[in-house]
């Protein structure tokens, strides 16, 4: 068949959305069900944490069934999950929602990116592929909330009852299997045996390759931003009386930035070696987050928002170029899932630091620090060269 890639991309969007969508949803409900900010807080961490525990065991599986079989379990996951919340809109069973669209997102992006990683010919395809396929989540992340916003406000007898609820969570129940509808003609990869007297595999032996350490620290420092840029602006926000429409247009600025930079990184990285690109794109980081507190004016903080949005766009694709190229065919789903346990780690523990030093030393310091240490490991980026251990 002619390149699968736009049928993949596809695919993960609807999927994508499926989960982006209840994670806006879900908290609403809560809330208006009366729940304290804390339990919704709780709520949110869910969709993270079945990652954590899920993607190792995901990409073995990936490594060894291909595309279809993990893929078919997550649309079936999402779907399911999401079903519930239609038939019970209730706080447990919101809790079990959470738990299997986060779970089925994550298994679904791991099969996804071992594929893509595997279609491409050398690093430049890599690079290439990776950065169309970042495109789908970013669609995703404004596809899902929107609709079900929309199906919430104007779906039920009154603004914001239960009923649009329903209809939100019945449509985030659909749209997984449009996934499969895109997916299921792509034709399966070879899968590479693995080595026959081989040890029993364990992640400690991915973890004793000086450049995946060295990877998994660079995409922990990168992922971290992401949060704290998320996390901290709001209050940034509030604390100088800043309207909520304000706030989700600042926020909103970055991710069409860093969306718009992966729609032109195909061509910037035909030029651009990955390790240049990251390293780049970390020292600008630090510098950003060193003014960002200084910004005084809605505009001023819009105009950091989107030349970060610029810069970290442009890191995941070429972290996922990088770790295609520096392990063994036969592990890949492996190291994929390595690197998103550790990054949903993050994001399910970083926010409560976030706010505990938020707290104490207010909220130019979390900036100032994350940048630092940004900065810092740069040099690690630098050394990011497959073929280059030391």
């Amino acid at each position: 068949m002619k390149n699968p890639l736009p049928r993949l991309i596809a695919g993960q969007i609807f999927l994508h959305a499926c989960m982006a969508g209840m994670r806006m949803a879900i908290p609403l409900l809560a809330l208006k069900q009366g729940f304290s900010a804390m339990a919704v807080g709780a709520l949110l961490a869910l969709f993270a944490l079945t990652q954590v525990f899920l993607a190792l065991p995901a990409g073995r599986y990936a490594d060894r069934k291909g595309l279809k079989k993990p893929l078919l379990i997550s649309v079936v996951m999402s779907s399911v999950g999401a079903g519930l919340s239609v038939l019970w809109p209730i706080f447990p069973v919101m809790c079990i929602s959470a738990l299997a669209t986060g779970g089925a997102t994550g298994m679904a992006v791991i099969s996804l990116q071992r594929h893509v990683g595997r279609m491409a010919q050398d690093p430049t395809e890599l690079k290439a592929a990776f950065s169309w396929l970042s495109i789908g989540p970013a669609i995703s992340n404004f596809l899902g909330p929107v609709l079900a916003g929309l199906l919430i406000d104007y779906a039920g007898p009154e603004s914001a009852h239960v009923t649009g609820f329903r209809w939100a969570f019945l449509l985030m129940a659909v749209l997984p299997l449009s996934t499969w509808f895109w997916v299921r003609r792509v034709p399966e990869l070879h899968s590479p045996k693995s080595i026959d007297n081989a040890a029993p595999r364990r992640a400690m032996d991915l973890l004793a390759e000086p450049m995946m350490r060295r990877l998994l620290g660079v995409n922990w420092l990168l992922s971290s931003c992401w949060d704290v840029h998320t996390f901290v602006v709001p209050v940034l926000g509030h604390e100088r009386g800043f309207s909520a429409s304000v706030v989700g247009t600042i926020l909103g600025a970055f991710a069409i930035a860093a969306a718009f930079i992966r729609v032109c990184l195909p061509w910037i990285s035909r030029h651009v070696q990955e390790h240049q690109i990251i390293t780049g794109a970390m020292l600008c980081t630090a510098l950003l987050f060193g003014l960002y507190p200084f910004m005084p004016t809605p505009w001023s903080m819009g105009l950091c928002s989107v030349l970060l949005g610029l810069v970290l766009g442009t890191v995941q694709p070429m972290i996922m170029s990088t770790l295609h190229q520096i392990t063994p065919q036969h592990r890949q789903g492996e190291a994929l899932g390595l690197r998103l346990m550790s990054i949903n780690a993050s994001s399910v523990l970083m926010p409560m630091l976030f706010g505990a030093a938020g707290a104490i030393a207010g909220v130019s310091p979390v900036f100032w620090v994350v940048g630092g240490a940004v900065g810092w490991g740069s040099r690690a980026a630098w050394r990011l060269r497959p073929g280059k251990n030391h």
